[in-house]
């Protein structure tokens, strides 16, 4: 260890005397490449830390949820049927890519549940949301169209979701079940029931409205299409584990 200090005192001598030998301009010029560098180098390296990596899980109660989170974590569906009211929160490799562990991003996943008084967990976990997985259940849709439409209206109108374009992958679950609805159908109808809770939201004064930005374009009918942030719809079953579609959007927004 002395032996090392004393090289490490002989090296900082030798520069020492280099630098008064330099003009003072010279060394000026060299202190500011130094600082420079290390200042973009810095930059970048909180740039790549504050990269959102979290996929949010959202939807109704029963929508099939944590089932999903399952799925894409550990390829099983563990207790079968599961309607979870605490929060699921991991970072993993997804199930489908655990040959290629260590050469993949692994990504942070939370699946928030959907019962109607924990829906400010939501509004914790949006701000770093790389992207949003909405659960519809396809096989009861029609007796939970309305309330599921009312919760997607809220996500697609928060100021953090469309300010940083967030997103939105509309997942149409249980379609493995002889009575479950196309997602073109579901589509279609969540678009109707989004304009009429448009019109009936734009009618209650902004000032009763906070943290909430306007769907669609002013007198036309809405579709998903008109909305800042991407909306794609797709379809699968988290009991069987056709989860493909979701896996996809999370490796489209959250880069191995």
């Amino acid at each position: 260890m002395d032996e090392w200090v004393r090289q490490a005192e002989v090296w900082v001598g030798q520069a020492e005397r280099w630098i008064r030998q330099q003009p003072p301009e010279q060394v000026y010029v060299a202190v500011a490449v130094v600082a420079v560098t290390v200042l973009l180098l810095v930059a970048v390296s909180c740039l790549k830390s504050s990269k959102a990596n979290t996929i949010v899980l959202s939807g109704l109660s029963g929508s099939g949820k944590t089932i999903l989170f399952y799925q894409l974590r550990d390829g099983s569906t563990h207790q079968g049927t599961v309607t979870s009211m605490e929060q699921n929160n991991d970072t993993f490799v997804l199930h489908s890519e655990l040959e290629r562990r260590g050469k993949v991003k692994p990504v942070h996943v939370v699946d928030v549940p959907g019962h109607a008084r924990l829906k400010p967990k939501l509004d914790e976990v949006l701000p770093q949301a790389a992207g949003i997985v909405y659960v519809v259940d396809a096989q009861d849709f029609l007796s939970t169209m309305q309330a599921a439409a009312e919760y997607l209206y809220d996500i697609l109108t928060k100021a953090t979701v469309v300010k940083k374009r967030v997103p939105v992958l509309i997942f149409c679950n249980k379609t493995d079940k002889v009575t479950a609805h196309s997602k073109e159908f579901i589509k279609k109808q969540l678009e109707k029931e989004l304009n009429k809770l448009r019109e009936s939201r734009n009618a209650i004064s902004s000032a009763d409205i906070t943290d909430e930005v306007k769907l669609g374009n002013p007198g036309e009918a809405f579709n998903f299409s008109q909305c800042q942030n991407k909306v794609t719809v797709a379809e699968g079953a988290g009991l069987t584990g056709n989860v493909s579609a979701v896996e996809e959007f999370i490796r489209e927004y959250v880069k191995a």
